[in-house]
């Protein structure tokens, strides 16, 4: 960290440029071989028979791709702009973010800085490590997503464990949750209880409820990633007879069995240790449940009232990940900001293309980069409505009955014209 801090400020910034578009090529790799049509156009992935040998240049980022055009009869001609501007868009993009989020401090209130440096500046390059993991996650999640309307579960389910393990080992990679009351400030990462003081019935050992809880959200996500299937036409036994038999059959069941296993030991060998590591692992978890559970119940709500698969289970499992990085009250933020985005954008394409079907996760990634960008301004506005406790969740019922109610009835209408 002291080899960082020597570094002078412009150079700190063209090498995380650098290693921005390294991060873009990781990117392109992923969008072109998780995909589910997957193609061999990214340097790193293995090349098409039909094309001309590779060599060490093609591999290099950016300046790669413009190599990479020979190529173009097998994939396309302009096939290389995209993959080459998303590198250029990552290295500018992860250069910003560390100075607005190191050097700026613009996560915190203004005039804080003394507070935070130098003793805070560890906590402002784990937040911003984090940050750029979960965004490279949902860069290249989003983007398979505009071209497939599928997010897959290569991305998201590493993802959501890479959250829990940075959440249990550095907490302080989570949002900050910071209180100014006066001359008294206090500066704490954004937990389960916040904006409230953590409550001591959360704890560590000996405390069974909180292990139960955090056991529950773990447990109730491996559920969710299991290939199932739910007709219910022949009735609710027969429904859970085919449910039971394809987890049966799957290969993938067993793993996630596995990984379900080891995951509850790791979270009781954590919990048993408690501090500060307890605390971030179970508000993580909480925050999977929470991002994944409101995601899924507006996809059961809107499939039933539109009687039509309304939104896809990666859309869940996207959320989940966000969750496990942030927590559950930024979830509830992005929950109400993507709605907006992609309405708009939504009608934008429908009168331009006449096209219906509008993939989801890219406006969940645009409403969690803003809410991460301008989260000092964001938790400014929204903590008071979190200090209830219960009230946000309660108004998030509400929003979700008023939601089915309002699809329900423009499925009776649209009926009628």
């Amino acid at each position: 960290m002291n080899l960082i801090f020597a570094m002078p400020m412009p150079v700190r910034l063209l090498l995380l440029f650098a290693i921005g578009a390294c991060v873009g090529g990781a990117v392109n790799w992923a969008i072109y071989s998780l995909a589910w049509y997957r193609r061999p156009i990214s340097p790193w992935s293995r090349r098409d028979p039909a094309a001309p040998p590779r060599r060490l240049s093609d591999r290099l980022p950016i300046v790669g791709w413009l190599r990479l055009r020979r190529e173009k009869a097998l994939f396309g001609r302009g096939f290389w702009i995209r993959p080459m501007c998303l590198e250029i868009f990552t290295g500018l993009g992860l250069a910003l973010l560390y100075w607005w989020e190191v050097v700026a401090a613009g996560l915190y209130p203004a005039g804080l800085e003394p507070f935070i440096m130098p003793q805070g500046m560890t906590i402002l390059h784990l937040q911003f490590f984090a940050h750029c993991i979960l965004i490279a996650l949902m860069l290249a999640g989003s983007i398979i997503d505009v071209d497939e309307q599928i997010i897959p579960d290569e991305i998201t389910v590493p993802g959501t464990l890479v959250g829990l393990l940075l959440a249990a080992a550095w907490p302080w990679s989570l949002l900050p949750d910071v209180m100014i009351q006066g001359l008294h400030i206090d500066a704490n990462f954004l937990h389960l209880a916040s904006p409230n003081p953590w409550l001591a019935r959360l704890g560590g050992a000996p405390l069974i409820a909180p292990l139960a809880i955090g056991l529950a959200c773990w447990w109730l996500w491996c559920v969710a990633l299991l290939p199932r299937t739910w007709y219910t036409r022949h009735g609710l036994r027969r429904a859970m007879q085919l449910c039971c038999a394809r987890v049966a059959r799957q290969r993938t069941s067993y793993r996630i069995l596995r990984m379900a296993l080891i995951g509850a030991a790791v979270i009781a060998l954590i919990w048993f240790r408690g501090g500060e590591g307890w605390t971030g692992l179970l508000s993580a978890l909480v925050g999977i449940a929470v991002g994944g559970g409101l995601i899924w119940l507006v996809r059961i709500l809107a499939s039933a009232a539109l009687q039509r698969e309304a939104m896809g289970f990666g859309d869940v499992t996207l959320m989940a990940m966000i969750g496990a990085f942030l927590g559950w009250q930024p979830c509830i933020v992005i929950f109400f900001l993507a709605p907006v985005a992609g309405v708009i954008i939504a009608l934008i394409r429908f009168a331009w293309s006449r096209d219906k079907v509008i993939p989801y996760g890219p406006f969940l990634c645009l409403a969690t980069l803003f809410a991460i960008v301008f989260w000092n301004a964001v938790w400014d506005y929204t903590w008071p409505y979190f200090e209830a406790g219960w009230l946000a969740p309660a108004a998030m019922l509400v929003c979700l009955a008023l939601m089915a109610a309002m699809l329900g009835a423009w499925r009776m209408i649209r009926g009628l014209l």
